[in-house]
């Protein structure tokens, strides 16, 4: 199988999007070894610690995230001005990922094979 690139830009809770897309990386990393994810946007609330879902009667996936490196992927990327634009740093993050400018973002966004964004 070839490079695939899974996108998150949307916030957790609001949809279904965010869950549905760990679900789908983490059946594609038993079929693919070349796997970025990158998380854009709002999408860098994915990564956000400290979540309650349950007060909004949501499922807290957050934990699976963790489960990334248990599922050798290993390029976990987030936008750096996103974090910044929300007031956010490396340290409230609950995985690792590796920070990115804009013009980083857009390098390997066109280097893509095959984007899933979610």
């Amino acid at each position: 199988m070839s490079q695939l690139t899974y996108l998150f830009r949307s916030a957790p809770h609001g949809s279904a999007a965010g869950r549905e897309g760990v679900d789908a990386l983490l059946a594609a990393s038993a079929y693919c070894e070349d796997i970025s994810v990158i998380f854009l946007g709002d999408g860098v609330y994915q990564l956000l610690s400290g979540q309650q879902p349950q007060s909004i009667l949501s499922k807290d996936y957050a934990p699976m995230l963790k489960l990334f490196d248990l599922y050798d992927i290993e390029q976990v990327y987030v936008c750096h001005s996103s974090l910044a634009e929300r007031g956010l740093a490396q340290a409230d993050l609950i995985i690792d990922a590796e920070m990115l400018d804009v013009d980083q973002v857009q390098a390997k966004l066109h280097q893509a094979s095959k984007l899933l964004s979610f």
